[in-house]
């Protein structure tokens, strides 16, 4: 008797926390889906007030793989990038240029690139950057950071300043 009652015990106490651990992962979902929309309020409300001024700002749709350099309203470079792949994904959000870099080395799991050309930074490791590597600009292969071919990073590094502004949306 001892034995099928510690069963049944046991038996509950599985159901409980498989039902525990569903609904942790239904509520981490909504809160998922919830954080995702305060992050697209905040990008849509900081591209209305850029529009607004005359501050040149850096526009990148993950989407479209497509960066767009503006000066308030008026967009006055459009070049196509390579963003980070499904594994390594490129953040989005609103950001600025930290560290500007004529040449450097990036390093991290499972690449060392050495003289990497015109990297800006604007989110620790993250930055826009030339690649002279690959030729796949398009399509999301980096490990995280906005890849472009190196004459246009060249272009963008020399148009934007500490500060500028970095808008990354999907």
């Amino acid at each position: 008797m001892k034995l099928l009652t510690f069963q049944n015990w046991t038996r509950c106490f599985k159901l409980s926390m498989v039902g525990a651990l569903l609904s942790l992962s239904t509520m981490s979902m909504s809160s998922d889906a919830a954080w995702a929309g305060v992050i697209n309020q905040k990008i849509t409300a900081s591209i209305q007030n850029l529009q607004k001024s005359d501050e040149r700002w850096i526009q990148i749709n993950l989407s479209t793989q497509r960066l767009i350099a503006w000066e308030g309203n008026k967009p006055v470079y459009a070049i196509v990038i390579s963003s980070g792949k499904k594994s390594t994904p490129t953040r989005i959000g609103t950001f600025k240029v930290q560290s500007k870099h004529k040449v450097t080395r990036m390093r991290g799991r499972n690449y060392d690139v050495p003289n990497v050309p015109y990297a800006m930074f604007y989110d620790g490791n993250y930055g826009i950057h030339g690649a002279y590597w690959h030729r796949r600009f398009g399509t999301p292969v980096s490990h995280g950071c906005v890849n472009l071919a190196p004459n246009h990073a060249k272009w963008l590094f020399n148009w934007a300043s500490l500060g500028t502004s970095v808008i990354i949306q999907k």
